[in-house]
């Protein structure tokens, strides 16, 4: 059975970036947010096996909706993404239970790669 991602980015067109390599790899969209608040709602919505979140975005960022999902469900998968520049929060994530990052822009591969190593 295909897994479920959910795509958590504030740029629409990062968010079809991603869909468009997900779907080719026969991984299923279980839904997008476009901001943190929106990624744990839809979280608890759909259960998905997988949450691709971008650090950086409004009314609440990343590493809260993180550390958000993972109070509800500490077994939740979470991949964080982010731009260039921002190791310290890529770090506070990995210590709020991201199981890995991936930095923008992004390559197919090493965003097949992540999703790979977490899911399978």
């Amino acid at each position: 059975m295909a897994k479920n991602i959910l795509i958590c980015d504030d740029a629409a067109f990062m968010r079809m970036m991603i869909k468009d390599i997900l779907t080719k790899n026969g991984y299923e969209v279980a839904g997008e947010a476009e901001n943190g608040l929106k990624a744990v709602e839809k979280y608890n919505e759909t259960k998905p096996d997988l949450v691709l979140m971008d650090i950086t975005m409004p009314e609440m960022d990343g590493i809260q909706a993180l550390k958000q999902i993972k109070s509800t469900d500490p077994s939740a998968n979470v991949i964080m993404c982010s731009a260039m520049g921002q190791q310290a929060m890529v770090i506070e994530a990995i210590q709020s239970g991201a199981k890995d990052f991936i930095v923008k822009p992004f390559q197919a591969e090493r965003v097949l790669e992540a999703v790979k190593k977490v899911v399978g």
